[in-house]
C-alpha cells in the first residue's frame, strides 16, 4: 500500500477521497444484505460522470485519421450519444447490440459517437478493430484524454446522452443500461 501511495505521489496523483469508486454489491445468495443487488445504470454522483442538466463540454478530439473533430459540430444542434470504449472492453461488447438497435431507430435524429479511451490501445489496433467490427458509432481517438477528463468518465462502457439543447440528459455505465429508453425521452418518441 505504501508503495502504491508513493507511486501516486511521485506521479502527482492524489488518492481518491470519499466513497470507493466501485462499491460492493449484494451476493445473489444473501437476500438479507443492505447492499444493492446489482450496480445501477445511472451513476451515483460520487462515481463520476457529468451531472444531469449540466452543459455538455464541446471538446475537440481526433478521428482515426488524425483529423480534429469538434463536438460543437453536433452538441446543441441535435441529441448525441457518446460512448467511451476500448477494443478490450467486454461491457462495451455487451452494449453493442443495444447501441446498434438505437442507431437503427434514432440514427436520423441522433449523432452516435464512440470515443476510444486509448488505455492499452494502439491506433493501428483500433483501426483494425473498427474495420472488422463496424461499430454503430463514429469512432474517435482521445489520445490526450481530453474528452475522458471533460466528461468525468469513470470507466469504459460509460455513455453520456446529450439533448438537443446541449444538456446532459443521461449518464450510465455497464452492460445493463437502458439506452433505448434514455434516447426515447430525449428524442420524444
Amino acid at each position: 500500500m505504501l508503495m502504491l501511495l508513493l507511486i501516486f505521489i511521485t506521479a502527482g496523483i492524489e488518492p481518491a477521497a470519499g466513497p470507493p469508486a466501485y462499491p460492493r454489491f449484494r451476493p445473489q445468495s444473501d437476500p438479507t444484505s443492505t447492499l444493492p443487488a446489482r450496480p445501477p445504470a445511472r451513476l451515483p454522483d460520487w462515481q463520476g460522470g457529468l451531472p444531469l442538466g449540466s452543459a455538455a463540454p464541446a471538446v475537440t478530439v481526433n478521428d482515426l485519421e488524425g483529423r480534429p473533430v469538434a463536438f460543437s459540430e453536433f452538441i446543441g444542434k441535435k441529441p448525441v450519444l457518446i460512448q467511451f470504449w476500448a477494443t478490450w472492453c467486454e461491457l462495451c461488447e455487451k452494449l453493442e447490440p443495444q447501441v446498434r438497435a438505437a442507431l437503427q431507430k434514432y440514427g436520423a435524429e441522433v449523432e452516435f459517437i464512440g470515443v476510444n479511451v486509448t488505455v492499452n490501445q494502439k491506433l493501428d489496433r483500433v483501426k483494425r478493430w473498427v474495420e472488422a467490427h463496424q461499430p454503430p458509432y463514429r469512432a474517435l481517438w482521445d489520445n490526450r484524454g481530453v474528452a475522458v477528463r471533460a466528461y468525468d468518465v469513470p470507466s469504459t462502457s460509460f455513455i453520456a446522452i446529450v439533448d438537443a439543447r446541449g444538456k446532459v440528459a443521461y449518464t450510465g455505465v455497464g452492460a445493463d443500461q437502458d439506452i433505448g429508453e434514455a434516447l426515447r425521452k430525449v428524442v420524444g418518441r
